[in-house]
C-alpha cells in the first residue's frame, strides 16, 4: 500500500495499544462515554499517528480497515458507531485472550471468512475454535529503555499483576498468598494495596523498578502471556512461573528461569535464586537476550504492517 493505512480500534488494552501504535499506521480511537473509548489516555507517550476522534464524528471519516479488539466492540458498538459503509470496510478481530467458558471447546464469536482473526500467542490460536475466519498468530513485541540494567541486588521477587484480588484463581490469587508466605515477594499494579502490595507503577517506570529485584515471578494460572513478563525478560530479570499456556513455550528452564506447575518446586527455584545471585544474573541475561529475538518491536512492526497490508490489498 502506497498510504499509511487508517485504522479504526479502541482503546482496550492501554500497554498493547501504545506497542501496536508503533506500527506506521494512522489511529483513530473513538473518544466518548464507556470501556473502550479512552482515546489517549495518559501514561503513554503517544505518536502522532494517534488520534482521539469525538465517537459522533467517526462516521464522517474515512477508514481503510476496522480494528476489533473486544466482543462488545463487534458486536454491539460497531452497529452503534459505524456508518454501513463503514462496516463495510476490512474488518480484523485481535483477540488477547484464549477461551475462558471452555478451554477447548468454546467457538469464537467471530464466524467470518471475509475477516481475519489476529491472536497474540500460539497457544491462543490453539485453544479457540476459530470457526470459519482465517487466524494468525503476531507474537508480542515490547520496548524497554536501553540505559535500564538489571541489577538483582534486591534478594525477592517482583510480581506484576493488575486487580489480582478480583481476578482470583484465574490470575493466580492463591498460588501468589500460597508463595509469599515462604518467599520474599513484592506485588505491584492496579488494586494491590489492599494485599499489602506497592500500588501501581507507571508503565515508563516499571523496567528500572524492577531491575533491583532477583528475579520475576508470574503467578497466573491461565491467560495470554502477559505483556509484563516480555518486558521483564527484555529488562534482564529471569522468569519464574507456572508451566502454563504460552509460559511454557517462553521460558526455559534453567536457561532463562523456570516454570514448573508444582507450588512446591516453584518455591525451591526461587530459594536457589535468592541464594546464587549469580546465578540469576546468568539466567537474566539469557532471558534478555531471547527477548530481543522473539519480543523485540520491530519485529512485531513489520509482521503487524505485512499482515495488515496483504489483508487489505486481498479485502479490496
Amino acid at each position: 500500500m502506497q498510504k499509511k493505512p487508517r485504522v479504526l480500534t479502541w482503546h482496550i488494552h492501554g500497554n498493547y495499544l501504545y506497542y501496536l501504535t508503533h506500527v506506521p499506521f494512522e489511529f483513530y480511537l473513538p473518544k466518548g462515554e464507556g470501556e473502550g473509548y479512552g482515546g489517549r489516555m495518559p501514561g503513554f507517550d503517544w505518536g502522532d499517528n494517534v488520534h482521539d476522534v469525538p465517537v459522533d464524528q467517526v462516521k464522517d471519516l474515512e477508514f481503510d480497515v476496522i480494528l476489533f479488539q473486544h466482543r462488545k466492540n463487534y458486536e454491539v458498538d460497531q452497529h452503534r458507531i459505524l456508518s454501513e459503509a463503514q462496516r463495510r470496510l476490512p474488518k480484523i478481530y485481535l483477540e488477547h485472550d484464549p477461551p475462558q467458558e471452555h478451554p477447548t471447546n468454546t467457538r469464537h464469536w467471530v464466524d467470518d471468512p471475509s475477516m481475519l482473526l489476529v491472536h497474540v500467542t500460539d497457544f491462543n490460536r490453539l485453544m479457540w475454535d476459530n470457526n470459519r475466519t482465517p487466524a494468525t498468530v503476531i507474537d508480542h513485541g515490547v520496548i524497554v529503555p536501553e540505559n535500564v540494567t538489571y541489577t538483582g541486588e534486591n534478594p525477592k521477587g517482583i510480581v506484576v499483576v493488575n486487580n489480582i484480588r478480583k481476578r482470583g484463581r484465574r490470575l493466580g490469587l492463591d498460588v501468589f498468598e500460597a508463595i509469599r508466605g515462604q518467599i520474599p515477594l513484592d506485588l505491584v499494579g492496579m488494586g494491590t494495596s489492599e494485599l499489602g502490595g506497592l500500588g501501581e507503577v507507571s508503565h515508563d517506570d516499571l523496567p528500572a523498578f524492577e531491575a533491583s529485584y532477583r528475579f520475576f515471578f508470574n503467578p497466573i494460572r491461565y491467560t495470554s502471556l502477559g505483556l509484563s513478563v516480555c518486558e521483564a525478560m527484555m529488562t534482564g530479570l529471569p522468569i519464574v512461573g507456572l508451566a502454563t499456556t504460552e509460559m511454557a513455550t517462553a521460558v526455559q528452564n534453567g536457561k532463562t528461569g523456570y516454570v514448573e506447575t508444582s507450588i512446591d518446586k516453584l518455591i525451591e527455584r526461587m530459594r536457589y535464586l535468592i541464594d546464587h545471585p549469580e546465578h540469576a544474573k546468568e539466567l537474566g541475561q539469557n532471558a534478555r537476550d531471547y527477548a530481543n529475538q522473539r519480543f523485540h518491536i520491530k519485529r512485531f512492526v513489520n509482521d503487524w504492517q505485512r499482515v495488515v497490508d496483504r489483508f487489505v490489498e486481498n479485502a479490496c
